[in-house]
């Protein structure tokens, strides 16, 4: 097992705003590329169980599931959404860097949006290969924030952009952690790597009014404002984001494109 590594600052936190965002994730629109080796034997440790939607989407494909989380605050998540649909899981609090269970625990280990937030990916799925079984898998999904793209343009969302980017960099986060998950993968002792890619495309007028919505209210409330703040964006700047936001979510030609990074690595 590998000594805990000091942790990033979880850039987003957990304000409503964000967690709506999360609470929309399922294994269908976040981990499709997953899906198809997935079957009843199976254990699964789904690390960054979060709000707990992608981690209860398994409990009918697979044996047995496991999530963690970092802190009781984010496991609490977690098990309010297994108390809600009356699901029973298992869960641990535990650092990615120092994973809390024995070698070849389990069948397939999947983070989705993790490693973009951890102090050292390469340790963290060191971690992952070493509680997976052998022939099992590693599976990681990463956006890629530095690509997104959206219509019609505005230079406040190229801000934003920017806004996020600085501040995730500065707690020691990597925003385009899509497109090094391979080379992440390979330098923690992975040979047998699938790469890919996926998307998320935000053009219906529902779409829209939930990811611009989410956005124009997350710079406003959530910890991203104190932090953008504290690097010296002004709330008059922040407000000015928020309403460019709400512009692209009236705008009926509003497209916006976030692309990921992902990898299948077996062991």
């Amino acid at each position: 097992m590998s000594e805990p590594s000091k942790q990033t600052i979880y850039t987003n936190g957990y304000d409503e705003s964000v967690l709506k965002s999360h609470r929309w994730r399922t294994l269908e629109n976040s981990a499709k590329y997953l899906l198809p080796h997935l079957n009843k034997s199976m254990s699964v440790l789904d690390i960054g169980s979060g709000a707990g939607t992608i981690t209860l989407d398994f409990v009918p494909l697979v044996a047995r599931v496991t999530g963690l989380e970092i802190s009781k605050e984010a496991m609490d998540l977690t098990l309010q959404e297994a108390a809600r649909q009356g699901v029973d899981i298992d869960t641990a609090i535990g650092d990615v860097h120092a994973l809390p269970f024995h070698d070849n625990a389990f069948d397939v280990v999947h983070a989705h949006q993790v490693l973009q937030h951890v102090a050292n990916p390469i340790v963290a799925l060191r971690e992952m290969r070493r509680v997976t079984k052998q022939g099992g898998l590693v599976a990681a999904c990463d956006t890629d924030f530095g690509v997104a793209s959206w219509f019609p343009e505005d230079a406040l969302l190229e801000e934003w952009s920017q806004m996020f980017q600085t501040v995730a960099r500065s707690n020691g986060a990597e925003p385009n952690a899509g497109r090094r998950l391979l080379y992440w993968a390979m330098e923690a002792g992975f040979t047998d790597v699938e790469p890919g890619a996926s998307t998320w495309c935000f053009a219906t007028t529902e779409s829209r009014e939930y990811w611009g919505g989410m956005w124009g209210t997350r710079i406003l409330t959530s910890s991203i404002n104190d932090q953008a703040k504290a690097r010296g964006y002004t709330h008059k700047k922040l407000e000015a984001m928020s309403a460019a936001w709400q512009r692209w979510v009236e705008s009926p030609y509003g497209w916006f494109m976030m692309p990921h990074g992902t990898i299948l690595a077996r062991k």
